[in-house]
């Protein structure tokens, strides 16, 4: 008996242990919108993420409740020395249903897989390659972080920092480059990206207030499908447009959201929650 008793002790300390490495966190949020001149609409969001971790291995589940439920990512990195290991295991429904969206739904083969790494320090440097044969080559220097990766489909620089109180990320993407620069100047936080898209949050009587001016957004004609590609649907062009929204965290845990935006003249108000 006494056996018996050690025997179960063992097993209710082994799966203590085994649940006190799983992580849940999630968010869940209610908005209510006048949508203008058009017929006001209420929805709901909630998701969940499950992360366990023993060791140098993660697993990471993610749900979304309201949409059945249904899963939404499962993955599984582990490291064995210098080499990292990551599988992709849920074949994501990625088909877009607005402008820009994808055509077509991928196949388990482009959404799932195994990808294999290898980080090797070299002086103040990192050197990567992965299965794909793609090479990257990342250092922080003088506080700014910098990385280049050389691959097929076009090389991908980025340097990000901050120099003297103003945060600067900088990405070339195949040729391509974006940036965007962010301070605060008197309790002011101003961000400004290369889209001319700027945005500045401050505190105002215990709540946080967020203007944003977004510019025009040009059309782009459709790209067709293939077998290797996906393609992306029309992009249609919009005006430009400001948005206010000011939210304030409640006693109860929430937050509570109101958001003007003179896109379709439209009062949004949403209340939240992440644990």
């Amino acid at each position: 008996m006494k056996k018996l008793i050690a025997l179960f002790a063992v097993s209710a300390v082994a799966s203590t242990s085994a649940v006190a490495a799983v992580a849940i966190s999630g968010t869940a949020s209610v908005s209510y919108d006048d949508n203008g001149s058009a017929a006001s609409a209420t929805s709901y969001d909630a998701d969940l993420s499950f992360v366990g971790t023993t060791g140098g291995t993660t697993v990471t589940l993610g749900m979304d409740v309201d949409a059945g439920p249904t899963m939404t990512g499962a993955t599984m990195a582990t490291t064995i020395g210098p080499v990292t290991v990551s599988a992709d295991m849920f074949n994501e429904a990625s088909i877009g249903t607005g402008s820009g969206g994808n055509l077509r739904e991928g196949t388990a083969a482009e959404d799932t897989g195994v990808s294999i790494s290898l980080d090797a320090p070299i002086g103040d440097a990192t050197v990567g390659v992965d299965n794909s044969g793609n090479v990257t080559i990342s250092g922080t220097w003088s506080g700014m972080t910098l990385s280049h990766t050389a691959k097929s489909g076009g090389d991908t620089t980025t340097a990000a920092g901050s120099i003297a109180g103003m945060d600067i990320s900088v990405t070339n993407k195949a040729g391509a480059t974006t940036w965007s620069l962010g301070t605060t100047v008197s309790g002011v936080a101003l961000t400004l990206a290369s889209s001319q898209k700027v945005t500045a949050s401050f505190g105002l009587a215990g709540n946080t207030m967020t203007v944003t001016a977004t510019p025009t957004r040009a059309s782009a004609a459709s790209v067709a499908s293939s077998t290797a590609v996906r393609g992306t649907r029309a992009v249609t062009a919009q005006a430009a447009f400001s948005s206010v929204a000011i939210s304030r965290s409640l006693t109860s845990g929430a937050t509570l959201a109101a958001t003007y935006s003179t896109l379709d003249d439209s009062l949004t108000l949403k209340a939240s929650v992440a644990f």
